[in-house]
């Protein structure tokens, strides 16, 4: 991955730094959503260029942002992983530079503290290990991992259902419990003054967005509430992954009214450049203002 795709902001005294494994997906319109053809994406010409193609193709990101918060180094997901066996060829036994950008950002894995994991889906939570002469080890070894029991027991329950992919559950989640370094915490955990869980169900019974307030500045990383911004104009498309999708569309939309206008900076975690922006409200619903800089 090229190393111009690693971003900055900072959030008052927060800096976050944006690490890509997949860059600008193009063509998911039916991999994300029920019912979002090209017509439909083109509806809402503001996705052009950054969002979608001409021709209303939707693109995406896979990406995790790392924060330093005082001394704190802070991962938020960790996307897909080497090496790992997958049901999706864009994911299976990617070979990516991860690490080598995330090193080169100033954040080798060994100064990584805390790991926040929105949720447990195979593409948040991939290096959370990697490969060591065979066998899946901690990538942050001196890290406390910080999961939500909620959400522990769902994606765990997810095991012998047909069509479930759990194919992670062994490489990428049991490897850090053996290895004693998960805290369960509640979803509206404190991790530092500056850096605080909001509880986002629907997409999964415990998933969670991540807050940071510095210095009289407000930002929200999304998870997958919203994995596109069109979903900031069509709030109550489906996708066809979440759990709960009534669940799923009252959260989005509470998240959508809450950050409006100004509310908050929003780093969309599958959003192509600009990832960052705001959530500006349009009639009945709403459009994102993709804008790089948090102060520009």
């Amino acid at each position: 991955m090229a190393r111009e795709h690693i971003d900055r902001w900072k959030i008052g005294d927060v800096e976050v730094v944006r690490i890509v494994e997949i860059f600008e997906a193009t063509g998911v319109n039916p991999i994300l959503f029920q019912d979002c053809g090209h017509e439909r994406a083109l509806r809402h010409p503001w996705l052009v260029p950054n969002y979608a193609t001409a021709e209303g193709a939707l693109k995406m990101n896979f990406q995790a942002f790392a924060l330093r918060a005082g001394n704190r180094r802070i991962m938020v997901d960790t996307c897909i992983g080497n090496d790992k066996h997958r049901q999706a060829a864009i994911f299976h036994h990617l070979q990516s530079t991860f690490l080598d950008d995330l090193t080169y950002a100033g954040f080798p894995p060994e100064s990584i503290d805390t790991v926040l994991c929105t949720h447990l889906h195979l593409d948040h939570v991939g290096w959370n290990t990697r490969l060591v002469h065979g066998k899946w080890m901690p990538t942050f070894p001196n890290a406390r991992y910080l999961f939500n029991r909620k959400e522990w027991d769902f994606i765990h329950g997810l095991v012998g259902r047909e069509g479930a992919e759990v194919d992670h559950l062994p490489d990428s989640l049991q490897p850090v419990y053996e290895a004693g370094l998960i805290d369960f915490v509640s979803t509206d955990h404190q991790v530092t003054p500056e850096v605080g869980l909001e509880p986002t169900p629907g997409h999964t019974p415990g998933h969670v967005s991540v807050r940071i307030e510095s210095e009289g500045k407000r930002a929200v990383i999304t998870g997958d509430i919203m994995h596109h911004p069109v979903q900031c104009a069509e709030p109550d498309l489906q996708t066809n992954f979440c759990n709960d999708h009534e669940q799923a569309i009252r959260t989005r939309r509470g998240f959508l009214r809450r950050y409006q206008d100004r509310g908050a900076y929003v780093i969309g975690s599958h959003f192509c450049d600009p990832t960052g922006g705001w959530i500006v409200s349009d009639g009945d619903a709403w459009r994102f203002e993709g804008e790089q800089q948090l102060d520009s």
